[in-house]
């Protein structure tokens, strides 16, 4: 039985069907059409079905006389926690006004989605249908609201959507928002993109039919098909070249979905003997994945005819990651990250989830009445990532900008606690240093060292600060070296 077709979502539409009666949407449609909206949404992000009935129930508790406790009763506790969780994110600024100087437009919806990732990440992936439905409908609103709106999902939503790896929901988030917020470069992009594809589709189906070609020859299974880039995408890649849409060789690429890592590999060798590889365009994110999880071969090549065409090589696997992020790998392996999210077990999320962790301790500061420096929270969430090695070849992602520090801390709090030096690339290194892609790092400890405070001016990562202060807190003050600054 689909969910669709179950009798607990049937109940909870006629639940809150019941609920929304007389309510109205800006649109003028009945309010219903919104949370059921949201449920088709997360019916085809394949989420599980107390998280769609959850979608259907997110407004009630907030705009109708239910209550979560009528909820738990009806749907289970499950149920009940998402749809509380979605509702504390109207609430979440209550008593919070010392934010305002921090992010003035976009404070809101971080604080919102940082208390909801506290308790449970599908309380973000209802929000983030909930935020894509409202996209879809701005243009009920008027230009205020849709000018305010559009640029906080553009600035929160987006990147959130990005940092899942939910590639197409962040490409439909940013496009509508761009569109609302420079509605005239929008047209003026998109037509960009048409013109030049259209002028390039003879030698794109010329280039597909010659790949596909000698792919069927070497008996490699496979699926081909176009990829045109998003408007926001081109505006952001044009403002790094200048606007010298000459520059820009990825405004259509060729997907190429195989069955197997080694088929991966194998077409790209083959596309290669076909076409001249543009030297510093090959992109291994199979064995080095991007910060969010997204994994795929991507090569820039030269026709014998002049051409310039970008490959993107990846497994269906890989391929429902790179379109649905999280969302696509949720029963497989989010279960019991999710659980670990309830009981407080964070330290056990995957690598490419650890950002979540920075989440968590922000979210519990700020419900404990702490101050939190938002800025530096924004900057560890949506900066760009680096890759760093251990001397053993294992992988571990950081913000760009950490030291050796972060670096320890994120291997292991006791290795962090007991630094004593570290060495890059095989030189010893001081521990301020920066560290940067692919830098293999081998820390040096002793089981004498202690943490001293003078280590917070050493680390950025809101993950160390929080584990560096935990033991600082076990170490008789007498004994531990005042920072220079703090």
């Amino acid at each position: 039985m689909k969910n669709s077709e179950s009798p607990r979502i049937h109940q909870a539409i006629k639940i809150a069907t019941t609920a929304h009666e007389g309510q109205l949407r800006k649109t003028g449609e009945p309010y219903i059409v919104h949370p059921l909206a949201v449920k088709k949404i997360l019916e085809e992000w394949g989420m599980d079905e107390d998280t769609i009935i959850a979608g259907i129930l997110h407004d009630t508790v907030e705009d109708t006389n239910l209550t979560i406790e009528n909820i738990k009763t009806e749907f289970g506790e499950t149920v009940a926690f998402l749809v509380d969780g979605v509702t504390k994110l109207g609430t979440a600024r209550k008593g919070m006004k010392d934010l305002d100087s921090y992010l003035p437009e976009t404070k809101d919806n971080l604080l919102r989605l940082l208390i909801a990732t506290g308790s449970d990440i599908r309380v973000l992936i209802i929000k983030l249908a909930d935020r894509l439905h409202n996209a879809r409908t701005l243009s009920a609103l008027p230009p205020d609201k849709q000018q305010k709106i559009a640029k906080e999902t553009l600035e929160v939503f987006a990147p959130l959507a990005d940092r899942l790896n939910m590639g197409r929901l962040r490409v439909e988030l940013s496009d509508i928002a761009f569109s609302y917020i420079d509605r005239r470069r929008y047209d003026y992009l998109k037509k960009l993109i048409e013109t030049r594809n259209k002028s390039s589709a003879k030698s794109l189906k010329k280039i597909e039919k010659e790949v596909s070609d000698i792919l069927t020859k070497e008996k490699i299974n496979f699926e081909i098909s176009g990829r045109i880039k998003s408007v926001y995408s081109l505006h952001r890649k044009l403002e790094k070249y200048n606007q010298n849409i000459d520059a820009i060789y990825d405004l259509t690429a060729l997907r190429i979905i195989v069955d197997d890592i080694t088929s991966c590999y194998l077409a790209l060798g083959l596309i290669h003997s076909l076409y001249t590889p543009m030297g510093g365009r090959i992109k291994d994110y199979i064995s080095v994945p991007k910060q969010n999880g997204y994994q795929s071969l991507h090569t820039t090549v030269i026709t014998p005819d002049k051409k310039i065409i970008e490959f993107q090589i990846r497994t269906r696997e890989m391929h429902e990651y790179a379109e649905r992020g999280l969302a696509a790998s949720f029963f497989y392996n989010e279960q019991k990250v999710t659980e670990n999210y309830k009981q407080g077990k964070i330290q056990h999320l995957p690598t490419n989830l650890l950002w979540i962790n920075e989440l968590q301790a922000a979210a519990a500061g700020l419900r404990a009445g702490k101050k939190v420096d938002i800025k530096k929270l924004k900057l560890n969430l949506f900066a760009d990532k680096i890759f760093v090695y251990t001397p053993k070849g294992d992988i571990v992602d950081l913000p760009k900008g950490s030291l050796p520090l972060d670096f320890a801390y994120r291997l292991h709090s006791e290795i962090g606690s007991h630094v004593v030096g570290v060495k890059i690339n095989g030189k010893m290194s001081n521990l301020n240093t920066h560290l940067h892609n692919f830098d293999v790092v081998e820390i040096l400890t002793n089981k004498n060292q202690t943490p001293k405070t003078t280590w917070f001016d050493k680390v950025i990562t809101s993950h160390a600060r929080q584990k560096l202060r935990a033991q600082l807190s076990k170490i008789p003050k007498k004994s531990i070296i005042p920072s220079k600054k703090r």
